[in-house]
């Protein structure tokens, strides 16, 4: 695939960082943060999804270039070679798909800025930790409610 999909540009750990610990310092009865801030963290995820998309659309290109060079190379295959063949296939997709489940996670965490609810949990309502928010910038749950969820 084209590049680790955990990676960060730094620009935008920093800002996101930023973002969270304004996040944080707000208590849960207020919900509001200034245009600055809210800008700065929307810039952010619209960064992050972007890397996201190109990644996503490089790997698209990879998995069609694969495909038509293995019609082109399977003449003579035996079997363990059309399962080794179908195996790879199968994992860049579920790669393509993740990078994809990923941008759909930064796009909400878009929306629920414009609505006002970046940074609160979903479930309980209180403020999401600056740290969390920090390595996952689209978390949704707040770590007790995380935890709860990964439970069942």
């Amino acid at each position: 695939m084209a590049k680790a999909t955990g990676t960060r540009s730094a620009t935008t750990g920093k800002t996101a960082t930023k973002a969270a610990t304004t996040a944080g310092d707000q208590d849960a009865g207020k919900r509001t943060r200034s245009a600055a801030e809210t800008e700065k963290i929307r810039v952010a995820l619209v960064e992050r999804r972007d890397e996201l998309q190109a990644e996503y659309d490089q790997s698209l290109t990879e998995i069609t270039e694969l495909q038509r060079g293995r019609l082109d190379d399977s003449a003579g295959d035996d079997q363990a070679d059309t399962g080794t063949k179908t195996f790879e296939r199968e994992q860049e997709i579920t790669l393509a798909n993740n990078l994809l489940e990923r941008i759909t996670q930064v796009e909400r965490a878009i929306d629920r800025l414009g609505e006002g609810n970046y940074g609160w949990c979903e479930r309980c309502g209180n403020a999401i930790p600056v740290e969390r928010l920090a390595a996952f910038p689209s978390a949704t749950l707040c770590v007790s409610c995380k935890q709860l969820e990964e439970r069942r």
